[in-house]
């Protein structure tokens, strides 16, 4: 039988890459000879993918809660890929930081759109109940979520606003681990004492949390932007791309949750803490806490109303439709 001429090029170019292998090529043929046809389904696990939304309880809306956070954990997951591919990057160039930031800035779009799931997607009365059964655990556990900080900038810019100014860039990584803003979140403020909740987080993830924020170690996306010439640091798409980087995870994101704890964690003057024990009045809301991971691409009038806008034009809606 004939071989046309197409397919023998491409035989010629398989044997050439299989003997770079060390592997004769006919050992790779008969794999594909013997192999099965690929689906759909098992490409993606899609069985498996379907067994993992196993709930606690039998309210039927704690199906909504755990698979909408499984599916904010895989969209965290391809936020950090994107992010280890510039900062890994020896050859970076404004266009492949640019593209990879607007991906980036997709996939946490895709989850804030889609929060009215957990707004509005849920029974009030069955989330008060089933969350019980959570016990302690809780969305402040998000582990990718950290990361996502870790690689964004120095840790010196996620130490608590009020004693930021009292660290540098230079500073020991575990102290400023010590000091990061989010473990407010998980202390009791009646004791002072951390909750369960952060101790769990702490002792499952503290070791890998270190480990990254000395890998890179001025080598976060802020210092691979400053790395830049100044021409290449002006340019107004990164600019633009990395501002809203910035407002997404560190205003519109955690304001998104704001929006949720207060439909049902807050009514009739009555405010429930939140699962894990977390204080979210003091935790969530961005004016408290300022993160900001490009800081020197606003203005001192931005930060000072970090997230005001948002609050301003968001809660005092929810406001007014709960009064009436």
């Amino acid at each position: 039988m004939d071989i046309k001429p197409e397919i023998a090029e491409r035989i010629l170019k398989l044997e050439e890459k299989f003997r770079n292998s060390g592997q004769d090529m006919g050992s790779y043929l008969d794999g594909l000879l013997y192999d099965r046809y690929l689906s759909y389904w098992d490409y993606i696990s899609l069985d498996t993918l379907l067994s993992l939304q196993k709930t606690n309880t039998h309210f039927p809306d704690e199906k909504i809660f755990i698979t909408y956070h499984q599916i904010t954990e895989l969209y965290f997951k391809l936020i950090i890929h994107e992010q280890k591919q510039i900062i890994e990057n020896p050859d970076l160039t404004v266009d492949f930081f640019t593209e990879k930031l607007r991906r980036m800035n997709r996939y946490i779009r895709i989850l804030i759109d889609s929060f009215d799931v957990m707004i509005k997607g849920m029974e009030r009365e069955q989330f008060l109940k089933f969350r019980m059964a959570l016990l302690p655990a809780s969305g402040f556990q998000s582990a990718q979520f950290r990361m996502i900080e870790f690689y964004s900038t120095p840790m010196k810019n996620l130490v608590s606003a009020e004693i930021r100014e009292n660290f540098s860039e230079e500073s020991d990584p575990e102290e400023l681990y010590e000091h990061i803003y989010w473990k407010k979140g998980g202390i009791d403020l009646k004791t002072g004492e951390k909750t369960l909740t952060l101790k769990q987080f702490e002792y499952r993830y503290t070791p890998r949390f270190l480990r990254i924020a000395n890998e890179v170690k001025k080598k976060t996306i802020y210092h691979r932007y400053l790395s830049l010439t100044e021409e290449e640091q002006n340019n107004k798409a990164l600019r633009k791309a990395l501002r809203d980087f910035d407002v997404n995870v560190n205003i519109n994101w955690l304001l998104m949750h704001m929006g949720a704890a207060f439909r049902y964690l807050n009514k009739e003057k009555e405010t429930i803490k939140a699962t894990g024990g977390t204080n979210w009045k003091e935790f969530l809301p961005p004016g408290f806490q300022k993160i900001s991971f490009f800081p020197n691409l606003w203005s001192e009038k931005e930060h000072s109303e970090w997230g005001k806008e948002w609050v301003k034009n968001t809660f005092n809606t929810e406001n007014q439709k709960e009064e009436h």
